[in-house]
């Protein structure tokens, strides 16, 4: 599993970072998500999947 994050769509409302802390973080200059894990483990697809339904943008995908 694959994270993608399309940062021209991102917006900074930060609701990836509350699924799934593990996988993404905040950048406080550009205010703007950041992957931590671009690769994560499959233990975090429940957080992942909770993720991108939360991105009020759908700026994240999850890819095979």
């Amino acid at each position: 599993m694959k994270v993608v994050l399309d940062v021209a769509k991102c917006e900074g409302f930060a609701s990836c970072v509350l699924s799934a802390p593990e996988v993404f973080d905040l950048d406080e200059e550009d205010n703007i998500a950041i992957v931590l894990e671009a690769e994560p483990p499959a233990r975090l697809r429940s957080a992942l999947e909770a993720a991108v339904l939360a991105c009020p943008v759908r700026a994240i995908t999850l890819t095979a």
